[in-house]
Order: C-alpha cells, then structure tokens, then sequence
C-alpha cells in the first residue's frame, strides 16, 4: 500500500517543478455546487506530469533516457518532463491516439512510434524496447512512483477545499484513483470520511470489470474516450488500493460525456478532454446522485485535443438525460 506520508514526501520532491492547480465551484442546474479540481492546467495538460516527474526525479534514469507507452497524455507528459530534465524519451502510442497529442510529443524532442490499435500494443512495444536499449520504462500507471504522484492531486484538493464528501475521479488503467484513494484512505484531519468514487467509460470499464472478478482482467477498449480511459485493464498495483479505498465504479454513455465536455465549455469555459469530463457526466445522468448537502470534488484530468475538437462538440445539441 502507499501512505499519506509517501505522497507528502513526493510531493516535496516534485512541487517545484508542478503547478498547483485551482479549484472553482461550479453550479449545475439543480444539482448542488460542486468542486472542480483543474488538473487540465497542469504542466503538459494533465494530471499526467505529476507521475512523470516523480519517476524521474527518484528513480536513477540510464544514459539510454526513458521510454514510456501511451493513450496520448502520459506520452506528453513523459515527453515534457524528459525535456526539461534534459533526458531522452521515446514514446510509444498506438494509433487511436488523438492526433494533437501525437503532435505535441513531437514538439516536445522526444522520438515518437506509433504501433498497434490500442494502448496494449504500444506497451508490449515499449517493453521491448527497454529491454533492448537499457532505457527506464516509466509506467502510465501501474507503477509505484507513478502512484504517489498521481497522489498528490488529492493532497492538494483536500488542502483547497474543506469537507469533500465525495470526490468522482476519472478511471482508465488506474494510477489517478489509486493514487488518490491511497490519501483519502489514509484519513486526514481536514477529510476525515471522503468517499472515492470511480467513473469510466461503459465502453471501457476496466475497475469495474476488476472488481467483478476480483482482480484485474480484461475489458472492452471502446468510445470517445478511448485514447485516455481505455488500457485492456487496469494496474496490478492499484487494485488492492481501490479495493480497500474506493466505494464505487459508475459508468457513463458517450453521449452524457461529450454533453458534459459541452456544459463544461459553455457554463464556465473549462476547455476538458472527452476522458477528463465523466465525472460531470455522472453527476449530469444521475450515475451518481450526491446526498442533500453533500459536497462533491470532481477531478478535471486534462485537456489535450485540438480547438477545433472543442468547438465541434460545442456545436452539438445534443443534452444529458437523467436516468433513474
């Protein structure tokens, strides 16, 4: 397991090299106020940077540089922090990734090769060519390091806001949640009960697949998240975590996400990738229905598309529904 101390430490290590990310409130129609954790401000535009310069900065990188596989942030964001660690990077994403995040980890120096349709090809590649070349892989999430930096976003968040009752994180392979149940679950005194609540893709529900079966498996790797919240399965390292820490997995429909990235834009101009907005969407359908009075965190992850992407989705009329 990881402490709340580990992550505390981590955070020491990284914090001059991270932004610390605002906080709004955000008013959703007859929802009550929620907290909006802006993680799509971070360096390199997720979350994405704060486990990337964790296993940089504690881990003894070879003369050989890092290598690292990728939907598309974590690419950009291991790109980046080897940039500006002077190290060399090679990245290895697969051919759904979004074209703009291919792009930026191109202007970022690293060496870019896509392989394969999904993340899991680009990962056996990367380990192959670690092995080959002596270069440190640095793991999009199942990864100690990777974990305690990804930490630190609930460290942050729990500093920033007071009472959070629940907050709603973004699941793909797992080192966002895993990370943050790791501190919620340690209990803190300013958070003593904050309940961690998954929410994925239902074309990709790999925690929720985990947890049916009792242990990572595989799942389907589909929709318009797909590039971010879509691994064949989620991290060896995290499910113990989430299994001890997090309450429950929700599932949102495409529609309802790219409603959400659209009320996001249009109510407070927070420009959030597809993957970066289902926490919103679960609130927006009622996948999750706060308590009267509770106070709701959401984790915005990151914000790597094109402008154009945005203002596309934005023309769209389509509006959330809610279930139940």
């Amino acid at each position: 397991m990881i402490t709340r101390d580990e992550i505390s430490r981590t955070y020491d290590t990284i914090r001059p090299y991270i932004r610390r990310t605002p906080v709004i409130q955000l008013e959703l129609g007859e929802l009550p106020s929620v907290t909006l954790k802006l993680e799509q401000l971070q360096c390199a535009g997720s979350f994405k940077a704060r486990g990337a310069f964790t296993n940089l900065l504690l881990r003894d990188v070879p003369p050989a540089g890092v290598v690292a596989a990728s939907g598309g942030n974590h690419g950009v964001a291991v790109a980046y922090v080897a940039h500006r660690l002077g190290r060399p990077a090679r990245i290895f994403v697969p051919s759904v990734s979004a074209p703009t995040k291919m792009e930026r980890i191109r202007q970022l120096g690293a060496e870019l090769v896509v392989t394969g349709d999904r993340y899991a090809d680009a990962l056996a590649a990367a380990q192959d060519w670690a092995a080959s070349s002596g270069a440190m892989s640095v793991h999009a999430f199942d990864q100690r390091e990777t974990l305690l930096g990804q930490g630190t976003v609930a460290l942050e968040l729990e500093d920033q806001a007071d009472s959070i009752g629940t907050v709603l994180v973004p699941v793909g392979g797992g080192g966002l949640i895993g990370g943050i149940a790791a501190w919620f679950g340690g209990v803190g005194p300013k958070t003593p009960k904050t309940r961690v609540i998954g929410v994925e893709p239902d074309g990709a529900p790999t925690l929720t697949r985990a947890r049916a079966e009792g242990r990572p498996a595989d799942a389907p790797a589909e929709g318009v998240a797909a590039d971010a919240l879509a691994p064949r399965r989620v991290g060896e390292l995290m499910f113990p975590i989430t299994q001890a820490y997090v309450e429950d997995v929700v599932l949102v429909g495409d529609p309802a996400i790219l409603a959400a990235q659209r009320v996001l834009w249009q109510t407070a101009r927070i420009a959030a990738e597809p993957a970066a907005c289902v926490g919103i969407a679960a609130l927006l359908t009622g996948a999750y229905k706060p308590a009267p009075g509770e106070h709701v965190a959401v984790v915005i992850s990151g914000a790597n598309m094109a402008p154009a992407q945005l203002e596309q989705e934005a023309d769209q009329g389509a509006q959330p529904t809610r279930s139940g």
